[in-house]
């Protein structure tokens, strides 16, 4: 991968990741979703601004990838761009003080492993 395949591929993960945290942010605000609240739940994402940030970020994010895509193979960008779930669990963990447990920090690290895998020439 050349440096300018990386900075969009970086691109895409931090943007994305940016689209998750304005997302839980969000929801957050939106409050807890049942039969009885889903119309006026979904009508009020429009008001909140982290929510609309989230999806810009999840669109820009988007942007980069499809750039990415007319650089690199489909099997090298879609198994690299799984470095969001790991910014989002660390994300999670350190922003809203959600709890990874071993068995979580394992995949991660094999989600890690893998992507170097992919993404290693010879």
């Amino acid at each position: 991968m050349t440096p300018q395949e990386f900075v969009l591929l970086l691109m895409s993960v931090l943007a994305s990741v940016a689209g998750q945290f304005f997302l839980k942010a969000g929801a957050l605000k939106l409050g807890r979703v049942n039969i009885a609240n889903t119309i006026n739940h979904i009508l009020s994402i429009v008001t909140i601004p982290e929510l609309l940030l989230g999806l810009t970020c999840y669109a820009l994010g988007a942007l980069a990838y499809i750039l990415l895509l007319t650089r690199v193979n489909l099997s090298v960008a879609g198994p690299s761009i799984s470095l969001v779930y790991v910014f989002s669990v660390l994300l999670g963990y350190f922003i809203f003080r959600e709890a990874i447990p071993l068995v979580r920090l394992a995949g991660l690290s094999f989600i890690v492993l893998g992507v170097i895998l992919v993404v290693w020439q010879k």
